[in-house]
């Protein structure tokens, strides 16, 4: 079988060198890249963006300029060596390799961010800032931001894990009991479809504190969906699966914890992926007009002052925290429906 495969691959090649004699054109060449021709590459552009640094002039008081050219360097040299490498390094070289074309398209992008801002003022400033500026941002107002990261945090965390546990076991009682489902479809309907924020002006007068309205706020932007989606995937379990359960001596609360739960799991997490975005936006929002510390606050700080720096650099953090928690939950959900590799596409 090998030696007539063989033979079939070497008549298609002399067929296409014939074909392409006849039609004038020279006979394909197979070109291919190094393992480690894109991670060169990358280096490439990293050299260029570190060369971009300190060829042309800064038109501002920047200065950062040179720590940032040796930062991409360093980088550069970084991808350089661990590309060469190759096997060498194992699973580090394969995510390197798998990486390595948004490693080198942020290159690209930095070089034409620092030329257009810092270099030739093609954007206006200061309502465009250059890169030196935010990395200006994280070392000289470090503190100020890392309290605010923290109060962001807890109040995140606390509204999201109460909304979701509140979510998940509301929408478990829905998909279970017609009786809850009566009384609690129409409040859904009522309270679904109007965002969180416009429940702003009672949840401020309603309860304490601008910390607890705004743990509320997240909590009902985080419950929603949770909700919806859990009630969702617990009513569309298979009676086949309690039929088998109940014919082996299942009880009712055995049938919930045991087969319900675990066969809404997949729709579950779709409603806690979906509740983590609402939950960021909601968090932002509630920061900016209640509480005294936070992401949100520091961006209205920031813009109040016309620091646009400032608030650049608090927005990489907060898309740096909202993907972290998605890998986060990610893994968590590979980790409990590790069931379903072979059954469903991943």
């Amino acid at each position: 079988m090998s030696t007539y495969s063989a033979s079939k691959t070497v008549a298609l090649k002399q067929s296409a060198e014939e074909g392409a004699a006849l039609s004038g054109r020279p006979p394909s060449l197979a070109v291919s890249l190094p393992s480690g021709g894109t991670g060169v590459f990358a280096s490439l552009a990293w050299v260029g963006f570190g060369i971009s640094c300190l060829w042309w002039p800064d038109i501002g008081d920047w200065p950062r300029t040179h720590q940032l050219a040796a930062a991409a360097l360093v980088i550069a040299g970084a991808i350089f060596l661990a590309s060469v490498a190759g096997n060498r390094l194992g699973r580090f070289n394969a995510g390197l390799q798998r990486r390595a074309p948004w490693l080198l398209a942020s290159a690209l992008f930095l070089t034409l961010w620092e030329v257009a801002t810092a270099k030739f003022a093609w954007l206006p400033l200061p309502f465009f800032p250059p890169p030196q500026s935010i990395i200006e941002v994280y070392t000289d107002d470090l503190p100020k931001l890392l309290d605010s990261i923290l109060a962001s945090v807890k109040l995140q965390l606390g509204g999201y894990l109460i909304g979701a546990t509140v979510g998940f076991l509301t929408g478990v009682s829905i998909g279970w009991s017609r009786s809850v489902g009566y009384w609690v479809h129409p409040v859904l309907r009522f309270i679904g479809p109007l965002p969180a924020t416009a429940w702003l002006p009672i949840a401020f007068f309603t309860f304490p504190s601008s910390w607890s309205a705004s743990t509320f706020l997240i909590a009902l932007a985080t419950g929603f969906p949770v909700t919806v989606l859990t009630w969702s995937g617990v009513a569309s379990v298979s009676n086949a699966y309690y039929d088998v359960a109940r014919t082996l001596g299942a009880k009712p609360f055995f049938l919930v914890r045991k087969v319900a739960i675990p066969a809404a799991l997949p729709h579950v997490f779709v409603g806690l992926f979906m509740g983590l975005g609402s939950s960021f936006a909601v968090l932002v929002v509630a920061e900016m007009i209640g509480v005294k510390a936070g992401l949100g606050w520091y961006l209205q700080w920031a813009q109040g002052w016309a620091a646009y720096a400032n608030m650049y650099a608090a927005l990489i953090v907060m898309s740096l925290l909202c993907s972290g928690a998605i890998t986060l939950l990610f893994r968590t959900r590979d980790r409990l429906l590790i069931w379903q590799k072979g059954v469903v596409k991943w």
